[in-house]
């Protein structure tokens, strides 16, 4: 729409305030996310089945992201495939938040654990993750099981770091001495004191970890050390068009690649976005 006065584009972003606009791009990548994963729901392993006569079909409105080599259809097993490393990305994330909540609390009751778990958090920072993954997939069984836990345990490091610095910076507020002074408990202090003032840090955290996480699992199970082959996974799905991408079939690596992007971009947007809502000083950062 034109601005008869002014001869401008009309444009409607203008008039929304910064709160209004991360809601929206909140919700909208939201939305995203959740149609993904509701639409992996509803898909049966049943469905995505061989049809040698329609084999290595490039993209078409029958097959939008084509067909593979067994005459699969490649939207049915990206959108399976995203649906299961989102869950496994919110099981890993909310288990290594459940881990640095622990460690970082626990530290804080006295000096020699929190040296404990300095010195712990460093150990593991100092491996890298893609190993210490595979390790743990690999002793725990592999498979969905073993690959979240090795996520999960290995995630963990960042938001422990942060939660640390937060709590001791609010132990030395006045209002925690007088809490002391008056002998109120460790655990009333961590409870009513700090628990709510770190809040923010763990919903962020636990959300900012999901990326890292579907990216780690996908990264994993496209070494062959994940999942199992059968599964529709995103890095089962690339680790197998590697052997078709020179005979020209480049859809099979395109479209699973370009959507695994997209869903970490999304969760990445949405736990920066959120980050302003919930701590509005981050957003002159």
């Amino acid at each position: 729409m034109v601005n008869s006065q002014k001869g401008s584009i009309y444009n409607p972003l203008a008039k929304m305030n910064l709160r209004t606009k991360t809601l929206l791009t909140i919700g909208i990548a939201a939305f995203i996310l959740v149609i993904v994963v509701i639409y992996s729901f509803f898909i049966n392993p049943t469905e995505i089945t061989t049809n040698f006569k329609a084999m290595n079909q490039p993209p078409s409105l029958e097959h939008l992201f084509g067909t593979d080599w067994m005459g699969r259809d490649m939207f049915t097993r990206t959108m399976k495939g995203l649906g299961l490393s989102v869950q496994i990305g919110a099981g890993a994330s909310i288990l290594s938040s459940l881990i640095a909540i622990a460690l970082a609390f626990v530290g804080s009751v006295n000096k020699y654990l929190d040296g404990f778990i300095a010195w712990l958090v460093d150990l593991f920072l100092s491996i890298p993750h893609i190993l210490l993954i595979i390790l743990i997939s690999i002793a725990l069984g592999g498979g969905a099981f073993g690959v979240t836990m090795g996520v999960a345990l290995t995630h963990w490091t960042s938001l422990t770091r942060v939660l640390r610095a937060e709590i001791k910076q609010i132990q030395t507020s006045d209002y925690v001495k007088l809490s002391e002074r008056f002998g109120k408990s460790k655990l009333f202090i961590a409870r009513k004191h700090i628990l709510p003032l770190v809040i923010t840090q763990i919903i962020v955290g636990t959300i900012l970890i999901f990326p890292h996480a579907i990216m780690h699992e996908a990264s994993v199970t496209f070494l062959g050390f994940g999942l199992s082959p059968h599964e529709p996974a995103i890095g089962i799905i690339l680790s197998e068009s590697m052997k078709y991408l020179a005979t020209g079939n480049w859809w099979l690596a395109l479209f699973p690649g370009l959507a695994l992007l997209i869903i970490v971009l999304l969760f990445d947007i949405a736990g920066e976005n959120i980050k302003k809502i919930l701590d509005p000083t981050s957003a002159n950062e």
